[in-house]
Protein backbone atom coordinates (compact mmCIF):
# COMPACT_ATOMS: atom_id res chain seq x y z
CA UNK A 1 0.00 0.00 0.00
CA UNK A 2 1.21 3.44 -0.87
CA UNK A 3 1.04 5.10 2.55
CA UNK A 4 -0.97 8.13 1.36
CA UNK A 5 -4.47 8.26 -0.01
CA UNK A 6 -6.53 10.78 -1.91
CA UNK A 7 -9.46 12.47 -0.18
CA UNK A 8 -11.45 13.96 -3.00
CA UNK A 9 -12.84 17.50 -2.48
CA UNK A 10 -16.22 16.13 -3.59
CA UNK A 11 -16.39 14.46 -0.17
CA UNK A 12 -18.00 17.71 0.93
CA UNK A 13 -20.99 16.81 -1.26
CA UNK A 14 -21.49 13.69 0.84
CA UNK A 15 -21.26 15.73 4.05
CA UNK A 16 -23.96 18.06 2.77
CA UNK A 17 -26.19 15.16 1.75
CA UNK A 18 -25.79 13.57 5.20
CA UNK A 19 -26.21 16.82 7.14
CA UNK A 20 -22.69 16.66 8.58
CA UNK A 21 -20.56 19.71 9.35
CA UNK A 22 -17.27 19.56 7.45
CA UNK A 23 -15.64 21.82 10.05
CA UNK A 24 -16.74 19.59 12.94
CA UNK A 25 -15.52 16.41 11.25
CA UNK A 26 -12.13 17.93 10.44
CA UNK A 27 -11.76 19.31 13.95
CA UNK A 28 -12.59 15.96 15.55
CA UNK A 29 -10.16 14.19 13.20
CA UNK A 30 -7.38 16.65 14.07
CA UNK A 31 -7.11 17.83 10.47
CA UNK A 32 -6.66 21.44 9.28
CA UNK A 33 -9.85 23.46 8.93
CA UNK A 34 -8.86 24.57 5.42
CA UNK A 35 -8.06 21.05 4.24
CA UNK A 36 -10.51 21.09 1.33
CA UNK A 37 -9.30 24.50 0.16
CA UNK A 38 -5.88 23.04 -0.65
CA UNK A 39 -6.83 21.27 -3.87
CA UNK A 40 -6.01 17.56 -3.91
CA UNK A 41 -5.87 16.25 -0.33
CA UNK A 42 -3.64 13.35 0.72
CA UNK A 43 -4.00 11.51 4.03
CA UNK A 44 -1.69 8.96 5.58
CA UNK A 45 -3.10 5.72 7.00
CA UNK A 46 -3.67 7.04 10.54
CA UNK A 47 -5.32 10.21 9.23
CA UNK A 48 -7.54 8.21 6.88
CA UNK A 49 -8.89 5.96 9.62
CA UNK A 50 -9.11 8.91 12.03
CA UNK A 51 -11.17 10.78 9.44
CA UNK A 52 -13.66 7.91 9.28
CA UNK A 53 -13.84 7.60 13.06
CA UNK A 54 -14.61 11.32 13.19
CA UNK A 55 -17.44 10.89 10.67
CA UNK A 56 -18.84 8.06 12.77
CA UNK A 57 -18.66 10.10 15.98
CA UNK A 58 -20.10 13.28 14.48
CA UNK A 59 -23.00 11.53 12.80
CA UNK A 60 -24.03 9.53 15.87
CA UNK A 61 -25.90 7.33 13.41
CA UNK A 62 -25.13 3.59 13.47
CA UNK A 63 -26.88 3.26 10.11
CA UNK A 64 -24.72 5.88 8.40
CA UNK A 65 -23.38 3.34 5.85
CA UNK A 66 -26.96 2.87 4.62
CA UNK A 67 -27.35 6.62 4.22
CA UNK A 68 -24.05 6.79 2.35
CA UNK A 69 -25.16 4.05 -0.05
CA UNK A 70 -28.45 5.81 -0.65
CA UNK A 71 -26.56 9.06 -1.40
CA UNK A 72 -24.46 7.36 -4.11
CA UNK A 73 -23.96 9.75 -7.02
CA UNK A 74 -21.16 10.07 -9.54
CA UNK A 75 -20.35 13.64 -8.49
CA UNK A 76 -19.65 12.62 -4.89
CA UNK A 77 -16.83 10.15 -5.48
CA UNK A 78 -13.19 10.23 -6.49
CA UNK A 79 -12.07 9.63 -10.10
CA UNK A 80 -11.24 5.93 -9.55
CA UNK A 81 -14.83 5.36 -8.38
CA UNK A 82 -16.29 7.32 -11.29
CA UNK A 83 -14.10 5.30 -13.64
CA UNK A 84 -15.73 2.16 -12.24
CA UNK A 85 -19.18 3.56 -12.99
CA UNK A 86 -18.36 3.99 -16.69
CA UNK A 87 -17.27 0.33 -16.93
CA UNK A 88 -19.23 -2.15 -19.08
CA UNK A 89 -20.34 -4.19 -16.03
CA UNK A 90 -19.59 -4.95 -12.39
CA UNK A 91 -16.96 -7.57 -13.22
CA UNK A 92 -14.97 -5.00 -15.22
CA UNK A 93 -15.50 -2.29 -12.59
CA UNK A 94 -14.19 -4.59 -9.87
CA UNK A 95 -11.06 -5.41 -11.87
CA UNK A 96 -10.41 -1.73 -12.49
CA UNK A 97 -10.87 -0.80 -8.85
CA UNK A 98 -8.67 -3.72 -7.85
CA UNK A 99 -5.85 -1.84 -9.55
CA UNK A 100 -6.72 1.73 -8.56
CA UNK A 101 -8.38 1.40 -5.14
CA UNK A 102 -5.02 2.07 -3.38
CA UNK A 103 -5.34 5.66 -4.60
CA UNK A 104 -8.32 6.28 -2.33
CA UNK A 105 -7.83 4.07 0.73
CA UNK A 106 -5.53 1.73 2.69
CA UNK A 107 -7.02 -1.50 1.39
CA UNK A 108 -6.55 -4.05 -1.34
CA UNK A 109 -9.27 -5.78 -3.31
CA UNK A 110 -9.29 -9.41 -4.37
CA UNK A 111 -11.73 -10.30 -7.14
CA UNK A 112 -12.69 -13.90 -7.87
CA UNK A 113 -15.20 -15.04 -10.48
CA UNK A 114 -16.41 -18.56 -11.07
CA UNK A 115 -19.30 -19.88 -13.10
CA UNK A 116 -21.94 -18.62 -10.72
CA UNK A 117 -20.56 -15.85 -8.52
CA UNK A 118 -18.26 -12.84 -8.40
CA UNK A 119 -16.71 -12.33 -4.94
CA UNK A 120 -15.02 -9.06 -3.97
CA UNK A 121 -13.01 -9.26 -0.76
CA UNK A 122 -10.96 -6.71 1.15
CA UNK A 123 -7.50 -6.85 2.70
CA UNK A 124 -6.69 -4.16 5.27
CA UNK A 125 -3.27 -3.34 6.76
CA UNK A 126 -2.45 -6.27 9.05
CA UNK A 127 -1.70 -4.16 12.13
CA UNK A 128 -4.85 -2.03 11.79
CA UNK A 129 -8.48 -2.56 12.73
CA UNK A 130 -10.53 -0.37 10.37
CA UNK A 131 -13.62 1.41 11.77
CA UNK A 132 -16.64 -0.92 11.38
CA UNK A 133 -18.60 1.91 9.78
CA UNK A 134 -15.96 2.18 7.05
CA UNK A 135 -16.03 -1.59 6.47
CA UNK A 136 -19.83 -1.61 6.16
CA UNK A 137 -19.73 1.41 3.84
CA UNK A 138 -17.19 -0.25 1.56
CA UNK A 139 -19.37 -3.34 1.30
CA UNK A 140 -22.57 -1.44 0.60
CA UNK A 141 -20.74 0.61 -2.02
CA UNK A 142 -20.66 -2.39 -4.36
CA UNK A 143 -24.41 -2.87 -4.16
CA UNK A 144 -24.95 0.85 -4.72
CA UNK A 145 -22.50 0.83 -7.66
CA UNK A 146 -24.11 -2.05 -9.53
CA UNK A 147 -27.59 -0.59 -8.98
CA UNK A 148 -26.49 2.83 -10.20
CA UNK A 149 -24.83 1.30 -13.25
CA UNK A 150 -27.54 -1.13 -14.25
CA UNK A 151 -30.60 0.74 -12.94
CA UNK A 152 -31.65 -2.66 -11.66
CA UNK A 153 -32.35 -3.60 -8.03
CA UNK A 154 -29.43 -6.03 -7.76
CA UNK A 155 -29.10 -7.96 -4.49
CA UNK A 156 -25.96 -9.43 -2.97
CA UNK A 157 -25.95 -13.20 -2.49
CA UNK A 158 -23.59 -13.10 0.50
CA UNK A 159 -21.91 -10.40 2.61
CA UNK A 160 -19.50 -10.87 5.52
CA UNK A 161 -17.54 -8.65 7.91
CA UNK A 162 -15.84 -9.05 11.32
CA UNK A 163 -18.14 -6.69 13.25
CA UNK A 164 -21.61 -6.44 11.65
CA UNK A 165 -23.88 -3.51 12.58
CA UNK A 166 -26.57 -3.97 15.22
CA UNK A 167 -29.48 -3.17 12.92
CA UNK A 168 -29.10 -6.26 10.76
CA UNK A 169 -32.67 -6.17 9.49
CA UNK A 170 -32.24 -2.72 7.90
CA UNK A 171 -29.06 -3.87 6.17
CA UNK A 172 -30.67 -7.12 5.05
CA UNK A 173 -33.54 -5.15 3.54
CA UNK A 174 -31.11 -2.93 1.59
CA UNK A 175 -28.59 -5.59 0.53
CA UNK A 176 -30.92 -8.54 0.04
CA UNK A 177 -29.02 -10.87 2.35
CA UNK A 178 -28.04 -10.94 6.03
CA UNK A 179 -24.61 -9.58 6.91
CA UNK A 180 -22.78 -12.51 8.50
CA UNK A 181 -20.01 -12.28 11.08
CA UNK A 182 -16.73 -13.57 9.68
CA UNK A 183 -13.00 -12.75 9.93
CA UNK A 184 -13.12 -11.87 6.23
CA UNK A 185 -14.72 -8.85 4.58
CA UNK A 186 -16.42 -9.75 1.31
CA UNK A 187 -19.48 -9.33 -0.89
CA UNK A 188 -20.79 -11.83 -3.42
CA UNK A 189 -22.96 -11.05 -6.44
CA UNK A 190 -24.39 -13.58 -8.87
CA UNK A 191 -22.56 -13.95 -12.16
CA UNK A 192 -25.68 -12.83 -14.02
CA UNK A 193 -25.80 -9.56 -12.07
CA UNK A 194 -22.02 -9.07 -12.20
CA UNK A 195 -22.22 -9.22 -16.01
CA UNK A 196 -25.42 -7.22 -16.33
CA UNK A 197 -24.56 -4.27 -18.65
CA UNK A 198 -24.01 -0.88 -17.06
CA UNK A 199 -26.22 1.74 -18.69
CA UNK A 200 -23.60 4.25 -17.52
CA UNK A 201 -20.84 2.55 -19.53
CA UNK A 202 -18.74 5.01 -21.49
CA UNK A 203 -15.52 3.76 -23.04
CA UNK A 204 -14.58 7.26 -24.19
CA UNK A 205 -14.60 8.53 -20.61
CA UNK A 206 -12.63 5.48 -19.46
CA UNK A 207 -9.98 6.13 -22.12
CA UNK A 208 -9.78 9.71 -20.84
CA UNK A 209 -9.55 8.65 -17.18
CA UNK A 210 -7.13 5.74 -17.42
CA UNK A 211 -3.89 7.60 -18.29
CA UNK A 212 -4.37 9.99 -15.35
CA UNK A 213 -5.10 7.12 -12.97
CA UNK A 214 -1.97 5.31 -14.14
CA UNK A 215 0.06 8.48 -13.70
CA UNK A 216 -1.23 9.06 -10.17
CA UNK A 217 -0.60 5.45 -9.17
CA UNK A 218 2.92 5.66 -10.56
CA UNK A 219 3.59 8.90 -8.67
CA UNK A 220 2.51 7.33 -5.41
CA UNK A 221 4.90 4.44 -5.94
CA UNK A 222 7.79 6.72 -6.90
CA UNK A 223 7.20 9.18 -4.07
CA UNK A 224 6.79 6.58 -1.34
CA UNK A 225 9.76 6.16 0.98
CA UNK A 226 11.35 2.78 0.27
CA UNK A 227 11.17 1.74 3.93
CA UNK A 228 7.42 2.45 3.92
CA UNK A 229 6.97 0.44 0.75
CA UNK A 230 8.90 -2.46 2.27
CA UNK A 231 6.76 -2.30 5.42
CA UNK A 232 3.57 -2.31 3.33
CA UNK A 233 4.69 -5.42 1.44
CA UNK A 234 5.73 -7.16 4.67
CA UNK A 235 2.38 -6.47 6.30
CA UNK A 236 0.76 -8.48 3.52
CA UNK A 237 3.44 -11.12 2.92
CA UNK A 238 4.53 -12.09 6.46
CA UNK A 239 1.26 -13.83 7.36
CA UNK A 240 1.62 -15.75 4.09
CA UNK A 241 5.11 -16.87 5.13
CA UNK A 242 7.12 -14.95 2.54
CA UNK A 243 8.98 -12.11 4.21
CA UNK A 244 12.46 -12.54 2.76
CA UNK A 245 14.37 -9.66 1.22
CA UNK A 246 14.30 -11.40 -2.16
CA UNK A 247 10.53 -11.84 -2.05
CA UNK A 248 9.99 -8.20 -1.05
CA UNK A 249 12.34 -6.98 -3.78
CA UNK A 250 10.37 -8.96 -6.37
CA UNK A 251 7.12 -7.44 -5.12
CA UNK A 252 8.67 -3.98 -5.54
CA UNK A 253 10.04 -4.86 -9.00
CA UNK A 254 13.67 -4.22 -8.10
CA UNK A 255 16.78 -6.26 -7.40
CA UNK A 256 17.89 -7.04 -3.84
CA UNK A 257 20.97 -4.93 -4.47
CA UNK A 258 18.85 -1.92 -5.45
CA UNK A 259 16.60 -2.45 -2.44
CA UNK A 260 19.60 -2.63 -0.13
CA UNK A 261 21.08 0.55 -1.64
CA UNK A 262 17.83 2.53 -1.35
CA UNK A 263 17.26 1.49 2.27
CA UNK A 264 20.87 2.35 3.07
CA UNK A 265 20.38 5.83 1.59
CA UNK A 266 17.43 6.26 3.99
CA UNK A 267 19.60 5.29 6.95
CA UNK A 268 18.11 1.86 7.55
CA UNK A 269 18.37 -1.78 6.53
CA UNK A 270 15.95 -4.48 5.49
CA UNK A 271 16.46 -6.29 8.80
CA UNK A 272 15.57 -3.18 10.81
CA UNK A 273 12.37 -2.65 8.81
CA UNK A 274 11.54 -6.36 9.14
CA UNK A 275 12.08 -6.32 12.92
CA UNK A 276 10.01 -3.15 13.38
CA UNK A 277 7.19 -4.57 11.27
CA UNK A 278 7.25 -7.87 13.14
CA UNK A 279 7.17 -6.08 16.49
CA UNK A 280 4.18 -3.96 15.44
CA UNK A 281 2.35 -7.04 14.17
CA UNK A 282 3.26 -9.02 17.30
CA UNK A 283 1.77 -6.35 19.56
CA UNK A 284 -1.35 -6.33 17.39
CA UNK A 285 -1.66 -10.13 17.57
CA UNK A 286 -1.08 -10.12 21.35
CA UNK A 287 -4.03 -7.76 21.70
CA UNK A 288 -6.21 -10.50 20.18
CA UNK A 289 -7.11 -12.75 23.14
CA UNK A 290 -7.98 -15.84 21.08
CA UNK A 291 -4.68 -15.88 19.17
CA UNK A 292 -2.07 -18.15 20.77
CA UNK A 293 1.62 -17.25 20.86
CA UNK A 294 2.41 -20.16 18.55
CA UNK A 295 -0.08 -18.85 16.01
CA UNK A 296 1.41 -15.35 16.28
CA UNK A 297 4.85 -16.83 15.71
CA UNK A 298 3.65 -18.55 12.53
CA UNK A 299 1.95 -15.39 11.23
CA UNK A 300 5.20 -13.47 11.76
CA UNK A 301 7.16 -15.94 9.63
CA UNK A 302 8.99 -17.84 12.38
CA UNK A 303 9.42 -21.59 11.99
CA UNK A 304 9.91 -22.04 15.75
CA UNK A 305 8.02 -20.35 18.59
CA UNK A 306 11.25 -20.13 20.57
CA UNK A 307 12.76 -17.93 17.83
CA UNK A 308 9.80 -15.57 18.12
CA UNK A 309 10.19 -15.42 21.92
CA UNK A 310 13.89 -14.56 21.66
CA UNK A 311 13.26 -11.90 19.03
CA UNK A 312 10.38 -10.38 20.98
CA UNK A 313 12.53 -10.13 24.09
CA UNK A 314 15.28 -8.44 22.07
CA UNK A 315 12.76 -5.88 20.75
CA UNK A 316 10.93 -5.13 23.98
CA UNK A 317 12.88 -6.51 26.92
CA UNK A 318 9.71 -8.43 27.87
CA UNK A 319 8.01 -11.71 27.06
CA UNK A 320 4.84 -11.90 24.96
CA UNK A 321 2.89 -13.01 28.05
CA UNK A 322 4.04 -9.97 30.03
CA UNK A 323 2.92 -7.61 27.27
CA UNK A 324 -0.40 -9.44 26.84
CA UNK A 325 -1.23 -9.27 30.56
CA UNK A 326 0.00 -5.68 30.92
CA UNK A 327 2.82 -6.59 33.31
CA UNK A 328 5.48 -5.05 31.05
Amino acid sequence: MSGKYALDPATRVLFADMGLSTADVLRRAGLPADLFQRGQVWLDEDQFFGFWRAIEAESGDPDLPLRLAECFTADAFAPPIFAALVSPDLDTAARRLQQYKPLVGPMRLDVESDGGTTMISFRWPSATTPPPMLVASELLFWVALVRAGTRHHVRATCMTMPDPPANLEAYREYVGTTLRRSPSTSVNVSAMDARRPFLTANDGLWQAFEPDLQRRLGELERDAVTADRVRAVLLESLPAGDGTMGAVARQLAMSTRTLHRRLQSEGTTFQRVLDATREALARHYLATPDLLAGESSFLLGYAETSSFYRAFHDWTGSTPEQVRTGVA
